[in-house]
């Protein structure tokens, strides 16, 4: 269905909790239709955020839930086939779509969009890039799996003819199993990183370069790519574009490089270079070499808009970054606990390296829980070992609901800690609970270390139970 229902009209959201969905909650709200949701788990940040906007959450899934009848009921990839309210929904017949599907009618239509994918850095590239354009005079729309802290939500409908947007890979519903960024109307692209991840949709790598080849295969001949040449998978997908292409990264072979780094109390400075010409210095509010890369991505595909040099440079300032990415929770006795959303090797190691280089001299506490379909499983045992290995102290918490992996590919948490500590420091533990995890740091920690939790998921709200434990 293409057709767009009124304003005032009733939009249902099953599984509302979503990041996603719950900004895409806020935004039919404001485009002022009568916006009703359930969910079964019910968590910070989205579920307050929900509340804070006035949206009630209706607790599980029940067909009671659509009473009234809604006109239009989106569900959220997150949603099975049995699904009561999915079931519901299609047995009366009842108009429903896809949460990507809504994102392409609700807020791109006929707009340009900016869609940034790839493996890792989406939602910081994303929220930077809306920064950027908007601080460019752009007014962009914008959508990012994610809460950027300069906007205060993940959506903004904007005024502009651009609109930037998260594309995630993953699918898009229990009926559409293609990835959720093809129905984003790509016209410009930024692809920061290709490698396997979602072990439960893709079977290898080769797939998860299918999904991304198609990505490409939709952008227009006068749409523009800018692709992370650090990944030769990336690399590779990009060279089917028939659109321009540049490519940015770490080596001398990118388009765009970046060249006299410096990392300063929480900011980073740098000069984007196109073919070895600088640019000028560039100052962001982020920390890490991977946001370096984030950047001068944003950067490129700003050059790629026309927006000019001395415009574009300064359109980065200010930046304050995105909730759970790098974001510090509070300090207690002298301890600081920062909470990220990292859940790949790739992710993790390179937080840790972020946060190591932000705080030197402090002693690093990496508090992981294995949470997501692919951190689950025990695909990346070696790989996660070697990233964790980085911090000065690891805990492992216990994989979250170890029933939906089968135990002969489920991770062994055991198995990571002694990985970590065959060199014979012993410097991993496996505590199974929140609750435990913040008794021991609270024992263990002292003044001056840092603690960085990385979950793709609520972890039992372990980050404030750190810090009850660490001021009792």
């Amino acid at each position: 269905m293409s057709d767009v229902p009124p304003a005032g009209s009733h939009i249902h959201l099953v599984a509302i909790c979503g990041v996603g969905m719950a900004s895409l909650a806020g935004l039919l709200q404001a485009r002022g239709y009568d916006v009703t949701g359930s969910d079964q788990n019910i968590y910070p940040p989205m579920s307050t955020y929900l509340d804070e906007i006035g949206i009630k959450i209706l607790p599980g899934f029940h067909p009671d839930h659509l009473q009234p009848t809604p006109d239009l009921v989106v569900i959220g990839n997150a949603v099975s086939r049995n699904n009561p309210e999915a079931d519901a929904a299609l047995s009366q017949n009842l108009r429903y779509i896809s949460f990507p599907q809504a994102l392409g009618q609700f807020l791109i239509a006929s707009r340009s969009s900016f869609v940034v994918a790839g493996t890792h850095g989406k939602t910081t590239t994303t929220a930077l890039a809306a920064w950027v354009l908007a601080n460019a005079g752009l007014d962009p729309g914008f959508f990012i799996g994610g809460v950027p802290l300069n906007f205060g939500s993940g959506w903004r409908a904007g005024s502009g003819g651009y609109v930037v947007i998260e594309g995630d890979e993953y699918d898009t519903a229990f009926f559409d199993k293609g990835p959720k960024f093809l129905h984003y109307r790509p016209r410009n692209v930024i692809l920061t990183s290709v490698e396997f991840d979602h072990a439960d949709i893709y079977r290898d790598l080769n797939h998860v370069k299918s999904a991304f080849r198609k990505l490409i295969e939709i952008i227009p001949d006068d749409g523009s790519l800018v692709v992370c040449g650090d990944y030769p998978d990336a690399k590779e997908i990009a060279a089917a574009a028939r659109c321009p292409c540049v490519s940015y990264g770490q080596t001398a072979e990118s388009d765009w490089t970046a060249i006299n780094i410096e990392f300063c109390e929480g900011r980073t400075f740098f000069e984007p270079c196109y073919h070895g010409k600088s640019e000028g210095r560039l100052e962001v509010d982020v920390i890490g070499r991977h946001n370096v890369m984030n950047a001068l991505a944003v950067y490129a595909m700003g050059r790629f808009l026309e927006i000019g040099p001395d415009r574009l440079l300064s359109a980065f300032h200010g930046f304050a970054g995105v909730k759970r990415r790098q974001e510090k929770r509070g300090e207690r006795r002298g301890v600081l606990v920062i909470d990220d959303f990292a859940h790949h090797p790739t992710a993790v190691r390179e937080t840790i390296e972020a946060v190591k280089s932000a705080y030197r001299g402090r002693r690093l506490w990496a508090v992981f829980e294995p949470r997501s379909n692919t951190s689950k499983r025990n695909i990346f045992e070696e790989e996660f070992a070697e990233a964790l290995a980085l911090a000065d102290q690891v805990v492992l918490a216990n994989v979250y609901q170890p029933e939906k992996v089968p135990e002969t590919e489920r991770l062994s948490v055991e198995k990571v800690a002694a990985l970590i500590n065959r060199s014979g420091e012993l410097k991993a533990r496996v505590i199974g609970s929140a609750a435990a995890i913040a008794s021991q740091l609270a024992s263990d920690a002292e003044s001056g270390d840092v603690v960085l939790v990385m979950s793709n998921g609520g972890f039992d709200s372990v980050h404030e139970k750190i810090l009850q434990a660490l001021t009792g």
